[in-house]
């Protein structure tokens, strides 16, 4: 009897070891974090009965785990401190990247810098800007792929895919063995010395060998910047797709004893969206564009990977969501507006020369993107004026600096179906957020989810809803806290999930956690997501 018992607990012991994946004996071969750019969270259910592939969304929508109910807990969403979200499973206050650009005055007083310039590092393959370099230099946490490769003893091989540098090289992180983007101008992919001296031959067959000219074919445009003129087209998907294809057949992803990394950021979604807005046509032609763009890959590799999908773990998610255009928002009786933010700096400087300087013309103000905007404190210290009150003085004047922009016709002759004028909802400071000094409510958490220390002194501001700078005539934008931003889907796919929706409540950070408790490797540095346990099977 105690023999029988004995043997049972060790076959329990051994199918329950060998039901759960790690890293360290590639279970599974291949981990993809899919990343749509601009993806908000109803498109899925919203253009659900279009799906006709069996390996596209469906393969998430009913193979899959599927979380509706996702919202990232910060207020600046934006691309780059997306990306870097959803691979470190941290928020701007971890890994330090809150927006696209940024001015610096430390490296340049004459422009601003990317969240992955880096001069120290090249370019390479690239023809239309050689002189510039990029690295993932400004991320201080690491990513999930980071951590599998720091657990195999850099056995895993880890890579980044995307039409942005920015979303190539933050979503796959700092041990990666390359991050490839395009050359906006010609559409060849490029990448720089912090990962390799010259581009594979690989790479290069790839860019010169039609696959370019392939895609302005399709999108009908011949001539043209690459990025501005097919990058908006569902023929830059299929192109961003074919050469994730051709990267794991040549650096042979998914046949190692390790597990593998792959990070893939599809921009066209981000593009177009921007032009036209979540609801034209033209987005919902592009979505379904990606469908069926997915199903090709997803095919492939069931065919490339050692044991076919059933090796592969996916989890999809978007970098951020994205407001109804102005306009369309207007139509219903929503209270949108549009504002100019290079007017709204440039009547905060004549304030504050108004103030502090007896209307000389000097440059209290550096602008930069918002949700933030970046004060040159040179200038304020030349009067004498540290950073709390500058600040301060700033977020004072800023209301009637953007009251003062409004056309006068806004406010003179109200329309219920028309833009309305714009207005400031909520004005933080760098000093305030950096001592945690904010209302203790929801928007509170989010805004000390968004702090940074780089930009040097500055404001962040929360307009009302549906309003935002640019855009009166068509498209839209994002950076706000509002959850029209924050929403995206998230869907896992592998052996490990149980297919179904859930309606618990997530965030893209449970993406970082989740695979790397399933992989059984640490999780990244920052990472305050959590494993969504609800979805996993009982031997995970």
């Amino acid at each position: 009897m105690i023999r029988r018992t004995l043997s049972l607990a060790l076959i329990v012991a051994l199918t329950t070891t060998t039901a759960f994946g790690s890293a360290y004996d590639a279970k599974p071969k291949l981990v993809i974090i899919l990343v749509l750019d601009q993806f908000r969270g109803d498109y899925l259910n919203r253009f659900r009965d279009d799906f006709k592939t069996p390996n596209g969304f469906n393969l998430f929508l009913k193979r899959g785990a599927y979380f509706p109910e996702c919202y990232y807990d910060y207020a600046n969403t934006m691309t780059a401190p997306g990306h870097s979200t959803i691979g470190t499973g941290a928020y701007t206050n971890g890994h330090n990247i809150a927006v696209n650009d940024w001015w610096d005055l430390s490296r340049s007083t004459t422009h601003q810098f990317s969240s992955v310039d880096d001069p120290d590092y090249p370019l390479v393959g690239a023809s239309s800007h050689p002189e510039t370099g990029a690295s993932p230099r400004n991320e201080l946490a690491s990513t999930i792929g980071d951590e599998v490769v720091l657990s195999t003893g850099g056995k895993a091989k880890l890579f980044g895919i995307s039409l942005k540098d920015r979303a190539a090289i933050l979503t796959s992180g700092h041990a990666a063995q390359g991050a490839y983007w395009i050359d906006h101008a010609t559409g060849h992919f490029e990448t720089s010395t912090y990962y390799m001296s010259s581009l594979p031959q690989w790479v290069v067959d790839f860019n010169t060998h039609g696959r370019p000219d392939q895609a302005r074919k399709e999108a009908n445009v011949p001539t043209g910047d690459f990025y501005d003129k097919i990058g908006d087209s569902p023929a830059a998907v299929s192109y961003e797709l074919d050469f994730a294809k051709a990267l794991i057949q040549s650096e042979s992803l998914g046949h190692d004893d390790v597990t593998d990394v792959l990070t893939i950021s599809i921009s066209s979604t981000d593009i177009l969206g921007h032009e036209v807005g979540p609801d034209s046509p033209l987005q919902r032609t592009m979505i379904d564009a990606v469908d069926t763009d997915l199903n090709d890959f997803f095919t492939f590799l069931d065919t490339h990977v050692d044991g076919g999908l059933a090796n592969v773990w996916v989890s999809l998610t978007g970098d951020h969501g994205v407001a109804p255009s102005p306009l369309a928002a207007a139509q219903e009786r929503m209270p949108a507006a549009t504002f100019s933010s290079s007017a709204l700096n440039k009547e905060l400087d004549h304030q504050l020369n108004a103030k502090l300087s007896h209307n000389e013309t000097l440059k209290f103000v550096l602008g930069g993107e918002l949700p933030y905007i970046q004060l040159d404190a040179r200038t304020f210290q030349h009067f004498n004026i540290d950073e709390a009150d500058a600040e301060r003085i700033a977020a004072e004047l800023l209301p009637a600096a953007l009251d003062a922009t409004q056309p006068a016709a806004l406010k003179a002759a109200p329309n219920s179906r028309a833009l309305r004028p714009a207005a400031i909802r909520r004005i933080y400071t760098k000093v305030q957020i950096a001592a945690g000094n904010v209302p203790n409510t929801e928007e509170g958490r989010l805004i000390l989810h968004s702090f940074t220390t780089n930009g040097g002194w500055w404001l962040m501001l929360s307009p009302g809803m549906y309003q935002m700078s640019g855009h009166e005539t068509t498209g839209t934008t994002h950076f706000s806290p509002y959850s029209y931003d924050r929403h995206v889907p998230l869907a896992f796919f592998g052996t490990p999930f149980i297919p179904g929706t859930y309606l618990q409540r997530t965030a893209p950070v449970d993406i970082a956690a989740t695979f790397a408790a399933l992989l059984g490797v640490n999780q990244p540095s920052a990472c305050v997501g959590r494993v969504v346990t609800e979805a996993l099977k009982p031997s995970h």
